[in-house]
C-alpha cells in the first residue's frame, strides 16, 4: 500500500470517474486501474463496483478505506507544512483558492503585494464553488480558501476581512437611469439576471429579496454556467438586470458605457468576505501574510474590518 494508491482511490471516490479520477492525478487511466485493482487484491475487498456505463459506485467497504484515506493523506500534508515551518514559513508553495465572484477582482490586486512583501513563496491559485473549497481545505489540498460568510466548518478557522456592499448594474437606457437609489423590493418585477445553482452569492442576493424568487420566478433568470463577466455583457446588450458586489464593477478594467450602477438604499445588502484556514495549520506567518495584503489592497467601495 503506497501513498500513491491512496490518492488514487480518493480521487475515484470524488470523481465518481476512473478517467477524469486519473487526469486529476495526472497519469493515464491504464496507470491509475492498475494501481487500484492492485490495492485492492492487497486488501482482499473490492473498493469500486463498475457498470457498462463507465458508472462509479463505491462500496461500504470501499467508503470506510476511502474515508480513512483521507485522513491518512491529511496527516501526511501536516507533515509537510511542520517541515515547512522549520525553515522559511513565507517561501515555498501556498496553495490559495478563491470562489468565482471573488477571485478576478482581489487578485490583480493582491499577487504584486504578496510577490512584493514574500518573494520567495509560490502562489498557486485555485477558483471553484464554496463546497469544493472548503473540501479541498479540509483535505489540505489547499492551504488557504476566500470565501463569504456564512461559512462554518469544523476543523476550519476563519477571519473576516471585509465587508462588500451589492449594487444594481442596468442598461444605459434603463427607465431606472435618473434614480439615484434602489430600494430592494424594485428587483420584484424586473427582468433579473442570477448566477446559476452553487454560487453563494445568488443565495445572497436571494436572501436579500427573496421575493425575487418566489413572485418573479418567470423572470428571474437563472444562468448555469455563466459569470459575472457574462451577465454583466448581457446588461451592456440591453438583456435585463442584474446583482452585483460592488468590486465587480469598481474595480473592473472592462467598465462600459452601456451599463450604469446604482445603488442600493438603506440598509444596502452585503457580504462579508473572509480567509479561512484549518487550525491546526503551522505556517501562521504565511496565513498573516495573506491577511494583511488583502486588507491592504485598497479595493473601492468595501469596508474593511479590522
Amino acid at each position: 500500500m503506497t501513498l500513491t494508491e491512496l490518492r488514487y482511490i480518493v480521487a475515484v471516490a470524488q470523481k465518481k470517474h476512473f478517467g477524469h479520477a486519473a487526469q486529476a492525478c495526472f497519469v493515464s487511466q491504464p496507470t491509475l486501474s492498475i494501481a487500484i485493482k492492485k490495492l485492492e487484491e492487497e486488501l482482499n475487498v473490492k473498493l469500486f463496483e463498475r457498470s457498462s456505463k463507465n458508472e462509479i459506485r463505491i462500496t461500504d467497504i470501499g467508503q470506510k478505506i476511502v474515508q480513512q484515506a483521507q485522513k491518512v493523506l491529511q496527516e501526511t500534508h501536516v507533515i509537510n507544512e511542520i517541515s515547512q515551518q522549520g525553515k522559511d514559513p513565507l517561501s515555498g508553495t501556498f496553495k490559495l483558492g478563491a470562489i468565482y465572484t471573488i477571485g478576478p477582482y482581489l487578485l490583480p490586486d493582491l499577487i504584486p503585494g504578496l510577490r512584493k512583501n514574500a518573494p520567495k513563496m509560490t502562489l498557486i491559485i485555485e477558483e471553484n464553488f464554496t463546497a469544493n473549497l472548503s473540501q479541498s481545505l479540509k483535505q489540505g489540498e489547499l492551504d488557504a480558501i476566500i470565501i463569504s460568510y456564512p461559512f462554518d466548518e469544523p476543523g476550519i478557522e476563519t477571519f473576516p476581512l471585509y465587508k462588500e456592499p451589492f449594487v444594481v448594474a442596468i442598461y444605459s437606457h434603463h427607465k431606472w437611469v435618473e434614480k439615484k437609489q434602489i430600494k430592494v423590493n424594485e428587483l420584484v418585477g424586473q427582468d433579473l439576471m442570477l448566477l446559476g445553482a452553487g454560487h453563494c452569492f445568488r443565495d445572497q442576493v436571494l436572501l436579500a429579496c427573496p421575493k425575487c424568487i418566489t413572485e418573479n420566478n418567470e423572470l428571474t433568470r437563472t444562468l448555469e454556467g455563466s459569470s459575472l463577466e457574462t451577465i454583466r455583457h448581457m446588461v451592456a446588450a440591453g438583456t435585463g438586470i442584474t446583482v452585483l458586489p460592488c468590486t465587480s464593477m469598481l474595480n473592473s478594467q472592462h467598465n462600459s458605457d452601456l451599463i450604469k450602477i446604482k445603488y442600493f438604499s438603506p440598509p444596502q445588502p452585503s457580504r462579508t468576505v473572509a480567509l479561512a484556514w484549518r487550525k491546526h495549520y503551522p505556517r501562521k506567518e504565511a496565513i498573516q501574510l495573506i491577511i494583511d495584503n488583502i486588507q491592504q489592497c485598497g479595493l473601492p467601495g468595501i469596508e474593511t474590518i479590522d
